[in-house]
């Protein structure tokens, strides 16, 4: 997460055994909940899971029951910033999101949060 401030926030957390998808969800709600936290009005998501995308844009529905709560709890805190937009990157794109999965697998901890300045 980058803020006005020039802060780069980045979140990485362990969730045990979970499927692509609950992970996808549980990074999603957590970058909306610290950007709540932050005191965020505007808020631009960047994925790479393009089922999360199309799912909270409205485009597909929802169908599997483990994932209906977390979607619920995600828009409702996407309705809480005046402007909330989402958009689909390719994979490559989206190192950082890699790096950060790797580093909460490889620590076992169930939330790290790294703080740094970095320029605009």
């Amino acid at each position: 997460m980058k803020t006005e401030r020039g802060e780069l926030i980045e979140i990485a957390g362990f969730l045990g055994t979970a499927t692509n998808n609950v992970a996808e969800y549980a990074g999603l709600i957590e970058a909306l909940t610290m950007a709540q936290q932050e005191g965020a009005n505007e808020l631009d998501i960047v994925s790479d899971s393009l089922l999360l995308v199309n799912q909270m844009l409205g485009k597909y529905r929802v169908k599997h029951p483990n994932l209906l709560p977390l979607y619920e709890k995600a828009r409702r805190l996407a309705h809480s910033f005046d402007r909330f937009s989402i958009r689909h990157t390719l994979r490559a794109g989206n190192k950082d999101a890699d790096r950060l999965a790797n580093l909460a697998i490889d620590s076992g901890e169930s939330r790290l949060v790294y703080r740094s300045h970095v320029d605009s």
